[in-house]
């Protein structure tokens, strides 16, 4: 334990004497849940729409009056007025509008007949958040028009009542899970995997090799050192994050506990895949051009930012045995759900086994000689 040990205030007195260093491996992911956070996943807002009116009748007022409603209050489309729906399409085109809406003629009195009235409503479909937003408000409000003042005592229509869990979660509490599970990897992959190619490169291992240390004792010093790095990435970043995206969830005991299970098992989980995939790498430039590629592969498929249910089946395959999504499920069960410990039971399960099974599995491969 002693010469472990000594491995492991090693690797940490390197790592401290740089902060520059431990920085850099949580800016990326606090840059990124930032940014994207308050880019990505929210409610459109303020978006133009176009509106035509060619019948000016009683009934087109009331449907001027319901845009009028939608742009005082939820704000999902300010309305342009327009003489002519040739400009309007024009303008639609050209991205000076975002959809315009058709009244034609005989409107109000097919209203008024009960004759089917047509809206038209053309939309920018090349923008799909844009143009979904605005014809699901306007689906409503057509439901809203078409509902009778007078309710019939038979019902005639099924009505389903949505009842949410949880109230409305912004993309930036979406996206937590993801970045601290993102910081730990950058501290693993900055502080871990790159520092150990270069210790090997240098010679500095060949200063451990005419030591009477074991091959045992200098994995597990290697690899505890890096998830000491981890683990404190991942702590700085949850503390952070949750204070930015407005969680309270640091201030429940129950639930900082089980965050700290998550992410010490993570850290292992990450440090032992690093580990795995560079023990028998010697080129420093190795790693630094493996990090874009186990980036993208590890991180995109977790579900941290859409979700897994949307993937191909070949993406939800590598989803399956990607530590990332097992890390990034947790922690979302604790930080947005409030799941408690039987939420990430298989979480820890699969992290813990994954991490202790990838070192068992590099220890032998791991080169005692030089």
């Amino acid at each position: 334990m002693n010469r472990m040990m000594a491995i492991v205030e090693r690797e940490l007195r390197k790592f401290f004497r740089s902060p520059a260093l431990m920085l850099m491996s949580m800016m990326l992911p606090l840059v990124q849940l930032v940014i994207l956070g308050n880019a990505f996943g929210g409610k459109i807002h303020n978006s133009r729409m176009g509106v035509v009116d060619y019948d000016h009748g009683e009934q087109a007022v009331k449907l001027q009056e319901a845009f009028a409603a939608v742009e005082a209050n939820i704000r999902v489309f300010t309305t342009v007025p327009y003489t002519d729906e040739a400009q309007a399409r024009d303008d639609v085109q050209t991205g000076k509008i975002d959809a315009a809406v058709i009244i034609p003629a005989q409107y109000s009195r097919r209203v008024i007949a009960g004759e089917s009235p047509h809206l038209g409503l053309v939309v920018d479909n090349s923008d799909q958040f844009v143009s979904s937003s605005i014809e699901s408000e306007m689906q409503s409000l057509v439901e809203a028009l078409n509902a009778p003042l007078i309710q019939p005592k038979v019902v005639q229509k099924i009505t389903l009542d949505i009842v949410e869990l949880y109230p409305y979660v912004e993309y930036m509490k979406f996206l937590l899970a993801g970045s601290i599970a993102l910081a730990m990897y950058v501290s693993v992959m900055i502080g871990g995997g790159m520092l150990y190619i270069d210790d090997k490169a240098r010679g500095v291992h060949e200063g451990y090799l005419v030591t009477p240390i074991t091959r045992l004792e200098l994995v597990m010093g290697l690899n505890l050192a890096g998830a000491i790095k981890a683990v404190l990435s991942g702590i700085c970043l949850t503390v952070i994050g949750t204070l930015l995206a407005g969680l309270g969830v640091i201030f429940n005991p129950a639930a900082v506990l089980q965050l700290a299970l998550l992410i010490v098992a993570t850290s292992i989980a990450f440090n032992g895949m690093m580990f795995l995939l560079m023990v028998r790498v010697d080129d420093p430039l190795v790693p630094r051009a493996m990090f874009g590629v186990l980036n993208t592969l590890l991180f995109f498929p977790s579900g941290a930012i859409y979700p897994i249910a949307a993937f191909p089946k070949w993406l939800r395959a590598i989803a399956i045995v990607d530590p990332f999504t097992y890390a990034v499920h947790g922690l979302k069960a604790i930080l947005v759900k409030d799941g408690g410990f039987a939420a990430i039971r298989t979480d820890l399960a699969f992290l813990f086994a994954f991490g202790i099974g990838s070192l068992l599995i590099a220890t032998p491969l791991f080169r005692r000689t030089l």
